[in-house]
């Protein structure tokens, strides 16, 4: 058995059969994970570290929740899979408890291995439904590693995987790094909007499929859209006859202290992809919500797209369980409460205390700090420099999510203001002993 193994062994077998994604194969050096718990992870040398990753963002429930875990299990004593074209008691009551959250409008679910291929799915219905080909999107986005989704997404990852076609991208709203020399937020909504509508009309609104978004951009800095913004690409959507996708793989499901994101918002999609918090990643799934206008459209066509996993008893079940404890530990609550009350003050007096930090965005337990060299002029700290923080804050065992010049502040939704404050001292500790 693997825990029978040392420490150095795991890490040299490791090194010698594992492939990691996104990584330089010859410089990795990961944490040998032993189990986790709540907000806790611990490696195999019996460590324990707060985690203020969630993961990928994705453990909104806390690790190995009793109720979650429970619940996966009977589910494999009893039917631990059966092929897409079954149904099964547990895919009812998934499809059942993800519609509701989605709010109305919204009458099916599609359900997929994760959020890559839910986009992946909801770029395929919306060139069904509209007859159209191009997807536009924004450059700061990312919806997933599969032949249309990264060609979707927005930043640098997008560029060595170019092979899908059909695909055209524009500027979303950043105040703090504005594309528009706007001045406020109300001028930033505006001038995105009418950027977007001449990117439309200069491709062809007959030929434009769908307009796919984060309803709060996620990977790519956890920029909170400016009131007026999503309500106005719904209304150019309507005008040009062109499908809404919003993208919730990574805000949905209690992120932003709502099941949707987009909730937030004066706004109803066409499409809703998800993955990430519906489970908190217990067993892989995503899912593709379906309005009812667009899932009476393939009534009577066939919908050309399968998964061998679709509707997955065991994530089926992940799901029904999870959404139950989210709603019966009023986790979405303790989200809006821990941001409101603890970390956007506890980071923003960060911010006065280190000039570094050049920003604080963000709501729910959904947060940003973006770095700077320069306050002034709001360039980027590097990544050496970056590199050294995110030494400092794992060396006070403590798991953070950094990505380019930004540490994302993204606990679990069970973060208790005791933690928060733990994590708010060690960020502060480890900026200075970095030297910022």
């Amino acid at each position: 058995m693997a825990t029978e193994r040392s420490t150095s062994e795991l890490k040299s077998l490791d090194r010698e059969r594992n492939f990691y994604s996104w990584s330089i194969q010859s410089t990795l050096d990961p944490l040998m994970v032993s189990h986790a718990s709540g907000m806790y992870v611990y490696d195999t040398e019996g460590n324990e570290y707060l985690d203020f990753s969630s993961q990928l963002v994705n453990v909104n429930i806390g690790h190995s929740h009793p109720v979650v875990a429970a619940a996966i299990a009977e589910q494999a004593m009893r039917l631990a899979t059966v092929a897409p074209a079954f149904s099964s008691p547990s895919r009812v009551e998934a499809a059942l408890r993800v519609v509701d959250r989605a709010g109305p409008g919204f009458e099916k679910v599609f359900f997929t291995n994760g959020g890559a291929d839910a986009n992946e799915n909801a770029i395929r219905a919306a060139r069904l439904f509209t007859g159209r080909n191009k997807v536009l999107s924004t450059y700061r986005s990312y919806h997933g590693n599969t032949g249309a989704a990264i060609v979707a997404t927005g930043d640098w990852r997008r560029q060595p995987n170019e092979y899908a076609t059909g695909h055209v991208h524009f500027y979303g709203p950043f105040l703090y790094r504005s594309e528009f020399f706007s001045t406020s937020p109300e001028q930033e909504c505006e001038r995105a909007l009418k950027h977007l509508e001449r990117v439309i009309q200069g491709q062809g609104p007959d030929t434009i499929a769908a307009i796919l978004l984060e309803s709060v951009p996620g990977t790519a800095g956890i920029m909170v859209p400016p009131p007026g913004y999503l309500a106005g690409v719904r209304a150019l959507c309507d005008r040009y006859g062109i499908v809404m996708i919003l993208d919730e793989v990574m805000c949905g499901f209690g992120r932003t202290g709502k099941w949707m994101a987009f909730h937030a918002h004066d706004v109803v999609p066409d499409l809703i992809t998800f993955a990430k918090g519906v489970n908190s990643g217990y067993v892989p799934v995503g899912g593709v919500v379906f309005s009812a206008r667009i899932a009476e459209f393939f009534d009577e066509r066939m919908f050309p797209g399968g998964l061998t996993y679709s509707g997955h008893p065991l994530a089926m079940a992940s799901i029904v369980a999870a959404l139950d404890v989210m709603e019966s530990e009023a986790m979405l609550e303790n989200a809006t409460t821990i941001g409101s009350k603890h970390l956007q003050p506890g980071l923003e007096a960060l911010a006065k205390k280190h000039p570094v930090i050049g920003d604080v965005r963000g709501l729910g337990c959904f947060f940003a700090l973006d770095l700077v060299s320069d306050p002034a002029t709001k360039e980027p700290l590097g990544a050496p420099a970056m590199g050294a923080i995110k030494k400092e804050i794992m060396a006070r065992k403590m798991l953070p999510f950094v990505v380019d010049n930004r540490i994302h502040v993204v606990p679990p939704l069970v973060v208790t203001p005791e933690q928060c404050d733990q994590a708010l001292a060690i960020y502060d500790e480890a900026l200075s002993a970095a030297g910022f």
